[in-house]
């Protein structure tokens, strides 16, 4: 210990880690030796290493590889020093492997993660459990993705959580979009913008660019799905489902309370409130007609 060491040894740059290994009988021996007679009062486990000695028994130094295996954590200041290290080391072993970060020092790498060729991360991106990145996958400025895997060719634009899901190639994310757990999506998918996909397929080629809800959905290939559109899934004790066929265009703020199928090229008017299914290939509108008060006068606020 600090405390006991004189000026000579204190110059010593060698440290003992506290890791000790030895036979069981003789270890139970020596502990029940141990005397506290020094300037903490402590028991030091160190003192069996001269027992052994005495003993005639061989003791041999095992030097670490790395000094920052053994460094001790005794207040968050050193905590975020060693989880630092734990971080550069994590970093440098990607860009081994021919990922690109934008910086280093602001990756944030919490679990097991397997990369392509060619691969882009930008700043404080957050990595959790198993992650796996395709070739020439960018991401893009705090993300966070959390056992998820990334198929080829995918740009994740920045301020996205995508959380066990499972992303194709050539795909679209973002910015500020949030892919939720069993969520599938298949090639050529656009998610735009504050959109949310919850638990859904979306077919290959099709877009959900802005504002949207997607939970409890099956999408088929080449659907538009337009600004403001909501699969109206709970009602209050259970989930329903939502299907969209196959290049059908729900239109605008529409909202497609589930139960409720979307039949193959079907449209939906903007603005319409679907509760029964839509029949392929048609126009289905559910919206009051407008109308136009004439005379109509803002209410006042009393005096």
């Amino acid at each position: 210990e600090h405390k006991d060491a004189n000026t000579k040894e204190r110059a010593i740059k060698e440290v003992n880690t506290g890791l000790i290994a030895a036979p069981a009988k003789h270890l139970r021996r020596w502990l029940a030796a141990l005397r506290n007679d020094n300037a903490q009062g402590e028991y030091y486990l160190t003192d069996i290493v001269l027992m052994a000695v005495r003993e005639g028994m061989q003791v041999t130094a095992v030097v670490a590889p790395d000094p920052v295996e053994v460094l001790g954590v005794n207040d968050k200041v050193q905590l975020a020093q060693l989880e630092g290290a734990l971080r550069h080391r994590r970093a440098t072993a990607l860009m081994r492997q021919g990922v690109t970060l934008a910086d280093p020092a602001r990756i944030d790498i919490r679990g097991d993660i397997t990369v392509g060729r060619d691969v882009f991360i930008d700043v404080n991106a957050v990595l959790l459990g198993r992650v796996v990145l395709g070739d020439r996958v960018r991401i893009g400025p705090n993300c966070v993705l959390k056992d998820c895997e990334i198929g080829p060719d995918t740009e994740i634009h920045p301020n996205c959580v995508i959380d066990r899901a499972r992303v194709g190639p050539r795909n679209t994310i973002g910015p500020f979009a949030r892919i939720r757990p069993d969520s599938v999506l298949h090639e050529d998918v656009h998610i735009g913008n504050f959109v949310e996909v919850k638990k859904s397929e979306i077919g290959a080629g099709s877009k959900a660019n802005h504002l949207t809800y997607l939970g409890d959905a099956t999408v088929g290939r080449q659907v538009n799905v337009g600004a403001g559109t909501v699969t109206v899934n709970y009602d209050g004790a259970n989930k329903w489902r939502t299907e969209i066929g196959d290049n059908a265009f729900i239109g605008s703020g529409s909202m497609l309370v589930a139960p409720v199928k979307i039949g193959a090229y079907a449209n939906t008017g903007a603005g319409s409130t679907i509760t029964k299914d839509a029949p392929e290939g048609k126009l289905t509108l559910a919206r009051a007609r407008q109308v136009t008060i004439e005379g109509w006068k803002r209410p006042q606020k009393k005096s």
